[in-house]
């Protein structure tokens, strides 16, 4: 892969991240972190992923791909023990580092809501990744102080602590949300997810009219908006099937709704899902359903795509207007009743649905793993040639 510049010498690269792929409540943006490391890897860069421990990992590996995975506190604790161990210099001294990764030369610093305030104590370039601003959902997932408290760090602290650092970001749609905090465009670098290399293999595509809906089961992925329209199709399109697919505290509620629905014959909760498991539900499927509150790009989109599988998402939603092509790959509503009026078309209409399904697969290959790699081992490339605290004028990657 050629994302390192001429001149760069290979970095270690340290990702600050709540969260990896192996944590049951992972999700797109733990894929991405994990799918740009290995991309910095095979450019000839070290990469650690420093996340949250949990009981699905162990607490330290090198994955497949040559990145390290270190994992140590909890939820909320993990803050704290990244800070800790970057100023004790353990990053360069744990188990399977074996003197090949030393300190780290830049911190990439994902903010999922809650940065990690890496630039008080890094003494190193930082970047600062966001997938999506939360401002929609705070007072969903932390009604009262809490949730209150987390949107001043987000739109206040985080714009003023990360004013000299490099900004990545997923969609344009994310990239306005931060400039509307104050960071200046100039500093935010737009570099998409790569859509996930699905299996070869054919998909039965499902003989009756079948519905999916993949996502963490949380208040803010707004799974229950699925479920009401399967509830209102019901009486139209008898044979109706919904899968929901993913995992997560919300799931009980979920089951709840659906019962309150009368769906529960038509709503199939199939868990966790392998990868093999879930792009033959994105393909046997007629329609994917993507109703979340708000996604930096919607990486389940582009994934329903690649198997020619068209999508229905609110356009309020954010990045989804970027992996959506509204009418030509699914379709973006503006309210409830919108929603269910485009899952109803995209069924009944099976010309339409056809035709959006192969845009969709066409528009799902132009995203690449590898061009987003290069586009980051460009920033990473640069950023750990400059001194720990550049002038301003320094953020010229493009």
């Amino acid at each position: 892969m050629g994302g390192q510049t001429p001149d760069a010498a290979p970095c270690h690269v340290l990702f600050l991240n709540w969260r990896d792929t192996q944590n049951p409540e992972g999700g797109g943006s733990e894929i991405y972190v994990e799918r740009i490391a290995a991309e910095l890897v095979a450019a000839g860069h070290r990469a650690t992923v420093m996340c949250a421990a949990h009981g699905e990992a162990p607490a330290e590996e090198i994955t497949s791909a040559g990145v390290r995975i270190v994992r140590r506190g909890g939820h909320r604790s993990v803050y704290v023990r990244a800070a800790v161990a970057y100023v004790s210099g353990w990053f360069g001294l744990g188990p399977l580092a074996r003197g090949r990764w030393g300190r780290p030369d830049v911190v990439v610093d994902v903010g999922n809501g809650l940065p990690f305030l890496s630039p008080v104590y890094a003494r190193k370039p930082v970047v600062a990744l966001v997938h999506h601003v939360h401002r929609e959902q705070w007072p969903v997932v932390l009604p009262g102080l809490q949730g209150r408290l987390g949107w001043w760090i987000e739109s206040r602290l985080a714009p003023r602590l990360y004013r000299h650092c490099r900004y990545v970001t997923v969609s344009e749609a994310t990239c306005s949300d931060l400039v509307d905090l104050g960071v200046d465009r100039g500093r935010i670098s737009v570099i998409n997810n790569g859509t996930p290399e699905a299996p070869t293999s054919p998909t039965e595509r499902s003989t009756w009219p079948s519905l999916v809906a993949l996502s963490r089961l949380v208040p803010h992925k707004q799974v229950e908006m699925a479920l009401r329209a399967v509830a209102a199709l019901a009486g139209e399109i008898p044979e109706l099937e919904l899968v929901v697919a993913g995992q997560g505290w919300w799931e009980p509620r979920l089951r709840e709704i659906a019962f309150e629905l009368g769906i529960t014959e038509r709503v199939r909760f199939a868990g966790f899902v392998t990868e093999a498991e879930k792009h033959a539900l994105l393909g046997w499927a007629w329609v994917a359903l993507m109703p979340s509150l708000k996604e930096g790009w919607g990486l389940t989109i582009v994934e329903a795509g690649a198997r020619g599988t068209p999508t229905v998402a609110f356009r309020s939603a954010g990045g989804v207007t970027e992996s959506v092509v509204d009418g030509a790959t699914g379709l973006l509503a503006d309210n409830v009743g919108d929603f269910v009026d485009h899952v109803r078309t995209l069924l009944t209409d099976e010309s339409r649905r056809r035709a959006m399904g192969q845009a969709a697969a066409a528009h799902a290959a132009r995203f690449t793993w590898r061009a987003a790699g290069e586009r980051f081992a460009a920033i990473v490339g640069a950023k750990s040639a400059m001194d720990a605290h550049p002038r301003p004028e320094h953020y010229l990657v493009p």
